[in-house]
């Protein structure tokens, strides 16, 4: 309803001006740029649904921010417009479409260039000197920060050629530099700076230049507004006609002194401009300066004057943003899942929306401390996260956006899936012992786990669907073609009660169920035969014993060697192992010899053959070799070239020492490359690893 529609939009211009106020004003930002982005969006939606409701002071009419009042205000000699951004490839593709058709023709050739996520500054230079540097500002009028920019020593002073000059860049700090900035800040006891960019402009507005001088603060300029010879009899100011290309700029630029960033690329056309977004999504995270996307713009000076401007953005140019990492949407439910471990999770239903990526429709809140923490309520509009491939998270809930129909959630008293009753804590004999190398992670996990409710009913249906997913996962069982709908199918179908069900199931059983035909059928019974030679160290972890994870389980499997040794070992024999506590060693004590377990294990033994660890490590050619992983290969993943290590008795760490045998560097390596250099540490290249793998 257009009621609704407006009441939503005034709360969002008043949201978004006062973030303006705080990111340009105050250089206090509250929330990331993804999130002011997304709210900036569904704002400008909302305005295209409902032209009416567009009013002249609205934050999509205007240029840019507010100046800050402590220092002097300049006037830009030409105009700071902001680029539109876009977001994939496909509103990359509309934008083109746009631009051809305004030019009036098909051949249009770009210029990519980094996005670097600092602060904006416009320098003005007056017979060769400089006279001004300024922030941008609102786009017209900024701040005259000249005194700081002086001590920037990527920032000539002088030029080599007597022209009246205004050029545009981008003032950057190191994260090197941010690390060493917040230590000192947090000495001090002063808040430390959220990212490079808040440091970046918190430094240039010190109004001390010699406070400034000692933080190393970088640019890079991309652009020149205004060029004229003073030689010249013309009087307006205006881009000599000599530059016909964006790419011309940048070389002068360069013989101007000024330092230009070396990764721009022209390009042909919009797919190659695609080619060097995906290039640098994937290095994005190994320059010393923030990258947050990329900036293309028409190669042809002319073309890119004959486009001009909207009203407040560049026709000739655009910012393609990486995906977002955060993000705004509204919680449309809240719900509780049950874990194969009876935990009962409280999930938020979302509002899709795109972040780094891929759709998110939902995110889990962890236990009922998490959602008094957030406060966050059905109906509320709140602020998602998501770092690579990482599950998203909602970190923070915008109460500013409230309408007061918003619900509390209380979790339920009875299990939502079988209704037995639920209680909050864990469920589980408690412990005050040591748990090894890991206590410190344990303890942390134990606290998240008694602020949990579970569902008090050990044969719950949800749990023993959960168990049986967990089993057949590409982490446990690994049996391809074995889906949650597929076991869900099974188990309602009554075909599979337990684990060891699957290794029981037949053609003639499979065939006749819907979504399987013959082939399908044989593909799956293939899948479940490929499962029975398997790792110690995967059948624990596929059999879902509370506390035994990944880690543990490889710890468990190499200290034993055999399925046999575990099941006769006693409490005081699996806690003794380092960085396996008593908690985990009851845990796995108790599953085994529970008399329902026992029989279980005893039907898996018929079909599953585990390869004894010990004595088979003793024999293989990477045994007690360490290795450390880093950057990207281009033949396997690096959970594959983990496993694979492994399976040749290697082992991997995450951190390189004088201990490590050897450091496998793929491409864009990280930091652990230096490290391996400086402590001599044998480096392998990705031919020599796949030579070491198979010789």
């Amino acid at each position: 309803m257009e009621s609704d529609a407006k009441d939503r939009i005034e709360k969002l211009r008043t949201e978004i001006r006062r973030h303006d106020r705080l990111y340009y004003a105050l250089d206090a930002p509250e929330i990331s740029d993804e999130a002011y982005d997304a709210l900036y969006r569904e704002l400008s939606a909302l305005e295209a649904q409902y032209p009416t409701l567009i009013t002249p002071d609205s934050p999509t009419r205007r240029v840019g921010g507010i100046p800050a009042k402590e220092f002097k205000k300049t006037k830009h000699k030409v105009p700071q417009w902001s680029f539109d951004n876009v977001f994939d490839f496909g509103e990359l593709t509309k934008w083109d479409e746009r631009v051809k058709k305004l030019a009036k023709t098909s051949l249009i050739e770009y210029v990519a260039e980094l996005k670097i996520d600092g602060l904006k500054i416009v320098l003005t230079y007056e017979h060769g000197m400089l006279v001004t540097g300024a922030t941008r500002g609102d786009g017209v009028i900024g701040e005259d920060v000249t005194g700081n920019i002086r001590t920037i020593r990527s920032i000539p002073l002088s030029l080599p050629e007597e022209v009246d000059m205004v050029a545009v860049g981008e003032v950057w700090l190191p994260h090197s530099e941010l690390a060493r900035i917040n230590n000192e800040r947090k000495k001090e006891g002063e808040p430390a700076f959220a990212n490079t960019r808040n440091a970046a402009a918190g430094s240039l507005r010190q109004l001390d230049p010699r406070v400034v001088a000692k933080r190393k603060l970088d640019s890079f300029v991309y652009d020149i507004d205004a060029l004229q010879s003073i030689k010249s009899i013309k009087s307006k100011v205006h881009k000599v006609e000599s530059l016909r290309t964006q790419e011309e700029e940048l070389r002068m630029l360069e013989r101007f002194g000024f330092k230009v960033n070396p990764h721009h690329r022209v390009c042909k056309n919009i797919e190659e401009v695609e080619v060097f977004y995906k290039e640098w999504a994937k290095k994005k995270g190994k320059q010393e300066y923030g990258i947050d996307g990329i900036v293309v713009k028409v190669n042809d000076c002319s073309a890119q004057e004959a486009l001009g401007y909207t009203g407040k953005s560049p026709r000739f140019g655009i910012a393609y943003k990486f995906p977002a990492e955060q993000t705004t949407t509204k919680v449309e439910n809240i719900f509780v899942q049950v874990g194969r471990t009876g935990a009962l999770t409280p999930v938020a239903a979302l509002a899709p929306v795109r972040i780094a990526g891929s759709t998110v429709r939902r995110a889990t809140l962890h236990n009922e401390d998490e959602i008094k923490r957030l406060d966050v309520r059905i109906g509320d509009t709140v602020i998602l996260q998501k770092a690579g491939d990482v599950i998203p998270e909602i970190v923070r809930v915008l109460p500013e956006l409230r309408t007061g129909k918003e619900k509390i959630f209380h979790m339920p008293a009875k299990c939502p899936v079988c209704g037995s009753p639920v209680k909050k804590g864990t469920i589980g004999r408690p412990s005050s012992a040591s748990v090894g190398v890991r206590s410190a992670q344990f303890r942390v996990r134990q606290q998240a786990e008694s602020a949990a409710h579970y569902c008090t009913n050990k044969k719950c249906f949800a749990q023993e669907i959960e168990n049986l997913i967990h089993f057949v996962s590409k982490k446990g069982m690994n049996i391809d073609g074995l889906g949650e709908k597929i076991v869900e199918q099974l188990v309602n179908e009554g075909l599979v009660s337990d684990s060891a069900d699957f290794y029981e199931l037949s053609l003639a059983d499979l065939k006749p169920l819907e979504r399987f035909a013959e082939k399908s059928a044989e593909n799956l019974i293939h899948a479940i035969e490929a499962s029975e030679k398997v790792s110690l160290q995967k059948f624990l972890f596929a059999l879902g014993i509370r506390h035994v994870g990944e880690e543990t389980a490889e710890l468990i499997a190499e200290h034993f060697g055999t399925l046999a040794k575990i099941r006769s070992a006693d409490v005081g024999n699996i806690d003794a192992i380092e960085g396996v506590g008593e908690i985990m060693a009851r845990s796995l004590y108790e599953w085994i010899h529970d008399k329902k377990n026992e029989s279980l294990l005893d039907r898996l033994m018929k079909f599953v053959h585990i390869q004894n660890l010990k004595s088979r490590i003793q024999n293989l050619k990477l045994s007690g070799k360490t290795f450390v992983l880093t950057g990207t290969l281009s033949s396997m993943s690096r959970d594959e070239a983990k496993a694979k290590i492994k399976s040749l008795g290697g082992k991997v760490t995450g951190s390189v020492s004088k201990e490590t045998d050897y450091v496998v560097v793929g491409e864009d390596p990280g930091l652990k490359f230096k490290t391996a250099k400086d402590l001599s540490v044998a480096i392998l290249a990705e031919k020599e690893f796949l030579k070491l793998l198979t010789k």
